[in-house]
Parts: C-alpha cells; sequence; structure tokens
C-alpha cells in the first residue's frame, strides 16, 4: 500500500536552458522552463531585467538547473 502517487520527474536540461537563454532569453523563456513562473513573469515584462538579469543568467544557469533538477528529484517542485 503506497501513501499516494509516485511521480518520476526527468531533470532539467543545462543545453536547453542555455539555448532558450540565448535565443528568448529577454523573454524570460529560460525560467518558464526551469518552472520559475514569477521570475519568467519579471523577464517577459522587463526585457530581462533591462538586460543585466540576462547577463546574470549567464554565469548562474548552470547552479540554477542543478538546484531546480536537486528540488524535483525529492519532490519540491
Amino acid at each position: 500500500m503506497t501513501n499516494g502517487p509516485v511521480y518520476v520527474y526527468t531533470p532539467k536540461s543545462l543545453l536547453v536552458a542555455y539555448l532558450l537563454w540565448f535565443f528568448l532569453g529577454v523573454l524570460g523563456i529560460h525560467h518558464f522552463y526551469l518552472g520559475k513562473i514569477g521570475r519568467g513573469l519579471l523577464y517577459l515584462f522587463t526585457a530581462g531585467v533591462f538586460g543585466i538579469g540576462l547577463l546574470v543568467d549567464l554565469f548562474t544557469l548552470p547552479s540554477q538547473t542543478r538546484t531546480v533538477n536537486a528540488q524535483r528529484a525529492v519532490g519540491i517542485r
């Protein structure tokens, strides 16, 4: 007997996140891909926080992807 449904999540790809960042980053699509809806909306309405957020994401996207994958592995997201 189980306590509920068991979900298996596939990890988010860093390559896909960087491709989305490169081509659609100003719209925040890479944040929507990672499940960060609030941040995605912020980027969408501010053109990537006026470009500064895109530059920050260039260096922090690997860490963001690892964090999201770790959270998904334990069932947080």
